[in-house]
């Protein structure tokens, strides 16, 4: 039997833990279109919960789109539910995938100034003590359904070379292409964290809430550091792919990245 569900753990409510539960299955595929999902009862039973509990996960479910309720045939989970749409992030393939991303979502600017930057940030674009980033906050959505929350800074030298009207509806790596950046490689780190209150409601999720963080650093052919990049994910509305090949002598293999700009 599965672990009861707690009130007071990060996903918030019982209802609403049982709900990301299911709708996690439903967007990566463990419960496929047109599967007749178990009754009130037995869902109560399972998780340990009240059927109230249930009723509320369940309508919280059709309200996205994702199951649907005949009298006589039960509750199935939708052919093409709505709220099953998951954008996919290549590693291997980063900088095609940041002009892939902007083509098939759009972005709400929320935030955008010239500042210093914190000493993190200086240190890791290589700026000196008195130089200025432009900071911008976005939040980019698919199907009109938040999926990112981006905080990115950008050299002051570059950013005065587009506007605040061009990052709200250019992506921007274009943005730094045309600003006269080559852009050549790029570091970046992943992790988990939760959900802050400002995040949580730009993101539609309970505050506490689980969400991929992605920071990375871009940098140009000469080594300067013209991006750095603090980003985070709804897990059920984003996936990191990691593309590997394998390498090595016969008796020493491993396996290995793949580098599409070597390759």
């Amino acid at each position: 039997m599965d672990a009861p569900l707690h009130s007071g753990g990060p996903g918030g409510t019982k209802s609403h833990q049982l709900f990301l539960l299911l709708k996690d299955a439903i967007v990566n595929g463990r419960m496929a279109p047109g599967t007749k999902l178990p009754g009130e009862l037995k869902l109560a039973e399972e998780h340990r919960v009240s059927r109230v509990t249930v009723r509320r996960a369940m309508e919280a479910l059709t309200e996205e789109g994702l199951i649907y309720r005949k009298p006589g045939i039960g509750t199935r989970v939708c052919e093409r539910p709505v709220g099953a749409t998951v954008m996919t992030a290549s590693v291997s393939n980063l900088l095609p995938n940041m002009v892939k991303l902007g083509e098939n979502s759009r972005v709400r600017l929320l935030e955008f100034v010239y500042e210093q930057p914190s000493e993190t940030i200086r240190e890791r674009l290589g700026l000196g003590d008195n130089d200025r980033t432009q900071r911008s906050i976005r939040v980019r959505l698919s199907e009109d359904k938040p999926f990112s929350y981006l905080v990115t800074n950008v050299p002051e030298r570059i950013a005065l070379n587009y506007s605040e009207s061009d990052l709200a509806s250019t992506p921007l790596f274009v943005l730094l292409e045309r600003s006269g950046v080559h852009v050549d490689h790029a570091s970046q780190s992943i992790s988990a964290t939760l959900a802050t209150k400002e995040v949580a409601r730009a993101l539609d999720v309970s505050v506490g809430s689980p969400l991929i963080s992605l920071t990375r650093v871009v940098f140009d052919k000469a080594g300067n550091g013209v991006e750095h990049l603090q980003a985070l994910y709804r897990p059920d509305r984003y996936r990191i792919q990691i593309d590997l090949n394998r390498a090595g002598s016969e008796d020493d293999r491993y396996w290995q990245t793949i580098d599409p700009l070597n390759g």
